[in-house]
This record gives structure tokens, C-alpha cells and sequence, in this order.
């Protein structure tokens, strides 16, 4: 099978699988398609990867469901699986420059981030399943009297489609795949058609680790080619999506009219943050920057919609104008960039265009709103901060997936909590207060999955998150994420009662 050497722009070159990946054997695309992927800092084409034709998705499919039946699933011991995982993390350890040269390389952000956070965190994530491989477990009911009980059991979905996103791939790769792998699933991973580098890369570490065949198989193709043919397979028992509420509702309707396969899905947000006055406005600035502009506001948290008391409206303001200005924006191959290109053209247009609707609209820009920087080939807009925005703007409306910060003022704790209550998502939400019976009362009444108080962003491999509303059901993380690949059954056992 095809593998292409990427340059790096620091020297030297990366291999790169660039074909499809089922039963632990590389192959090309039954239907001989490819397509291509981008480099966000200049547009340009990076590698030709193998298009996964629907035929490719029935035998993966098939070669899957043999390896539930015979060396996955039940038929091996937990701990043993926990014992490839931890090889498998351990392997990714080894391999962090590799794995996080082709993050960088294909999703734009800074080397130094990728190295840092992205892969250390989807290492740490491999990890934490594996070490819960061994301890799910059911329940006993002995209150039936003494020749009969009830026992519960709890056995994995034996086939499941993950659809990784495009804006941490590696990082959303370990959320699912990890989980899955520790209850016993058998998996079929789709990365996103923009960013399957790192996927591909971690295809040959699985063999390594000692993964039996058809246990991880990985599928690169279009949404809405290789994604509609994994959520529509009959043979699919289970689905885990990560992305935009339209494709999530798409991905409900196929499950509805094939075998109402098991679907969890973490879609879109559009995040608040309240900032009180009795905080410590510094602090509170950096936290607010680190969730709007980490990542280059590439992010289903991104907190892009910041409601500040109007005592301290103007300071807060300033104050973020600051940290706009502090950010470095860079190439991703330079160790001190913080800020990186947008994933695509169409992503960039899409922001672009964002921000001129709110002209239009009649909010104000006061830092940002442009693409012109020294870098005029690549995916950029900078960071951006709006104000004299109302409810109805589209751009407090609406998921940008963009660098876009709207600042808007509020009088009463009350007008602050309907004000951020006030979306028809509710993935995440910030506050910012020394008052911790306000902080409770606020957390409380939230209308969000998850809520950070006095910090933004940060996630525990132990805690769940998903979101409420129409940022989907089913969570990722802690041990509700592993239970989302476990299914229930009810044993009634007569030890010898008469009828």
C-alpha cells in the first residue's frame, strides 16, 4: 500500500499511510478513489488519500464482526485487553514528535501545542480506559428467595462507527476509540476527510501493540459518502459522532430507518461566559482568551459569547483587546506560535463572513475582523472581538467555529443567567465569581453539560462531557463514556423452583 513522505518545513520528511486500513492488512479503495488534503498555512495539497467505497465498508464490516466473534469482545480475558491498550499508549509515547508533526502539518495548530497537549492528552485518555477495561461489571438481585436470583451483565455493542471531527483529531480519536476498546467493541473510525493524518499513523502502532485483526479498522472518506454508509449499515450496532447538529440529525434519521442502531452524538455549542464584577478581571481575561482563541476558536466550547457586568464593561474590554494583541500568530512549524491558521478556505470564508454579517447587522468590531496578515496564502483570521450585539445577531446565534469573541454587558444575575440560558444549544458554559453561593445557584440553572467555574476549558479524562439540548446525548469521558459501548442484559436464574 501507498505511503507518501512528507516534508517538514523544519527539515527532513514523515511517512504517512495514506490507504485504507481493515483487518490489520493496508489496502486502496475498492473503487479506486482518492482524494486530497490540505495544507492550511498556504492551501496547497498535502497527500492523496484513499476514498473508502461502500463495498470497503461491507468488508470491514464482515472482517469486524469475525474478530468480535473469535479473538475480541468476550472472547478474551478484560485484562488483556487493557494489556494491548496500555502497549498501544505506550507506543504513542514513543512516537509523540512523529504524531505530532502530522497533527500540526495537517490541522495548522502550533508544534509545540500538538506536542504539548494533543497527543500527551489522547495518550492519557488510551490510558485511563485501558485502566477501566477490568472493572465494569453488573449487579446480583438475591431477593427472590433462595433457588432464584437476578443478575445483570454488561456486554459490548459488538460493532461500532466513530466519526472523529476535524479540530483535535487525534485527541477525539483516543475519546472514542479508547472507550470502545475497553468494553471490547470492535470499531470502524472514520476521520474527518480534512484531517486523517494522525489516524492513519496510529493504524500501524495497533498492529504493534498486538491488536487482533479487524478489532480497529479505519475508513478515511466524505461525510457524506463513507460516513452515510457506515450510519445506514445494517451490521453497524453502534454510532458515535462528534460534530455539527445538522450532521448529527442526519445521523438520527439513519439509524431510524435502518436497525435503530445506538447513537451518541457531541454536536455543536454556543458558550457562555458570566463575568461578575468581584473577580479578578486579569485573570478572568486569560481564562476567557484561552477559551475563545485556543485552537484558533476551533472548538465546540469555545466560549464565544461573553456577558460582562456593565460596571466593569469598558475595563474587561480593554483588557481583552490586551490579550488579543499578545497572541502569537504564527506558522505552526514555530515553537512560539499560539495561533494558527484556520483548518480551510471554505472555513475561513465561512468566519469572513460572519464578521461582515455583524457589520451589517450593526455590531461593532473593535479588534480583528480581518484576514490580513503576513501570512496571505494560508486559512487565517485573526482574533476578533464584536460588540453592540443583540439577541437575535447571528453571530450570538450561531456556531462560528471561528476566532470571534462577542462581549455584551448585563445588570442583574438574572438578566446575565437568561441571557446565557438564551441559545438553542447547551454544550458548555463559564462563570467568573468570588460569590461561591452564587456560583452554585448559577451552575445550577445553566442550561449546559458542562459548567466551569473560575477557569474555562480544561476537561478531566475522569469526568463526562457532553452536552444538553441540541448539542446532542450520550457522553464522552469518565465512566459514562464507557458505558455508552455497554449493553445491559437481565439474567433470571431458577436454581430449581417449581411453576
Amino acid at each position: 500500500m501507498s505511503t507518501t513522505n512528507l516534508s517538514l518545513p523544519t527539515g527532513g520528511s514523515v511517512a504517512v499511510r495514506t490507504g485504507i486500513f481493515i483487518n490489520n492488512e493496508w489496502r486502496s479503495s475498492s473503487s479506486g478513489e482518492s482524494f486530497n488534503i490540505y495544507d492550511p498555512t498556504n492551501n496547497q495539497p498535502l497527500a492523496s488519500i484513499s476514498h473508502a467505497s461502500l463495498q470497503d465498508v461491507d468488508d470491514t464490516v464482515h472482517s469486524a464482526k469475525r474478530a468480535f466473534q473469535t479473538t475480541w469482545g468476550t472472547q478474551i480475558p478484560s485484562s488483556e485487553r487493557a494489556r494491548i491498550m496500555f502497549k498501544l499508549a505506550d507506543l504513542m509515547e514513543r512516537d509523540t514528535e512523529k504524531l505530532a508533526a502530522l497533527e500540526s502539518l495537517n490541522t495548522g495548530k502550533g508544534i509545540r501545542i500538538a506536542r504539548g497537549y494533543d497527543v500527551p492528552e489522547a495518550i492519557a485518555c488510551l490510558r485511563y480506559y485501558a485502566g477501566l477495561a477490568d472493572k465494569t461489571h453488573g449487579q446480583v438481585m438475591d431477593h427472590l428467595g433462595p433457588q432464584a436470583l437476578v443478575y445483570t451483565m454488561k456486554q459490548p455493542y459488538p460493532i461500532c462507527g466513530q466519526i472523529i471531527p476535524w479540530n483535535y483529531p487525534i485527541m477525539m480519536w483516543a475519546w472514542k476509540v479508547s472507550p470502545a476498546l475497553a468494553a471490547g467493541c470492535c470499531v470502524l473510525v472514520k476521520p474527518s476527510e480534512l484531517t486523517p493524518l494522525t489516524a492513519l499513523a496510529l493504524c500501524d502502532l495497533a498492529i504493534e501493540a498486538g491488536l487482533p485483526g479487524g478489532v480497529l479498522n479505519t475508513l478515511p472518506g466524505l461525510g457524506s459518502s463513507t460516513g452515510e454508509a457506515i450510519t445506514r449499515h445494517m451490521g453497524v450496532d453502534k454510532i458515535s459522532f462528534t460534530g455539527s447538529v445538522s450532521t448529527g440529525r442526519r445521523i438520527l434519521v439513519a439509524s431510524a430507518e435502518t436497525n435503530l442502531k445506538s447513537v451518541s452524538l457531541e454536536l455543536g455549542g454556543k458558550s457562555p461566559i458570566i463575568i461578575f464584577p468581584n473577580v479578578d478581571l486579569e485573570e478572568a481575561s486569560k481564562w476567557v482568551a484561552m477559551g475563545i482563541w485556543g485552537n484558533s476558536g476551533q472548538d465546540c466550547t469555545a466560549g464565544s459569547r461573553v456577558y460582562i457586568h456593565e460596571s466593569v464593561f469598558d475595563i474587561f474590554l480593554e483588557k481583552m483587546c490586551a490579550r488579543a494583541k499578545e497572541l502569537i500568530v504564527g506558522m505552526p512549524y514555530d515553537e512560539k506560535t499560539n495561533f494558527g491558521p484556520l483548518i480551510s478556505k471554505a472555513q475561513q470564508t465561512k468566519v469572513l463572513d460572519y464578521i461582515s454579517g455583524a457589520r451589517e447587522e450593526g455590531a461593532r468590531v473593535v479588534y480583528g475582523g480581518t484576514d490580513r496578515c503576513e501570512y496571505p496564502e494560508g486559512c487565517w483570521v485573526l482574533p476578533t472581538i464584536i460588540t453592540d450585539v443583540t439577541t437575535d445577531m447571528r453571530v450570538i446565534k450561531e456556531e462560528i467555529f471561528g476566532p470571534v469573541l462577542c462581549i455584551a454587558p448585563f445588570s442583574s444575575e438574572k438578566q446575565a443567567l437568561t441571557l446565557a440560558n438564551d441559545s438553542s444549544v447547551g454544550l458548555a458554559a463559564g462563570i467568573f465569581t468570588s460569590d461561591h453561593s452564587q456560583a452554585m445557584r448559577m451552575s445550577a440553572n445553566l442550561e449546559a453539560g458542562t459548567v466551569w467555574v473560575n477557569q474555562y476549558a480544561l476537561t478531566s479524562n475522569g469526568a463526562p462531557f457532553g452536552g444538553w439540548k441540541s448539542s446532542g446525548w450520550g457522553k464522552d469521558l469518565g465512566m459514562e463514556g464507557i458505558e455508552e459501548y455497554l449493553r445491559v442484559k437481565a439474567v433470571h436464574h431458577n436454581f430449581g423452583s417449581k411453576a
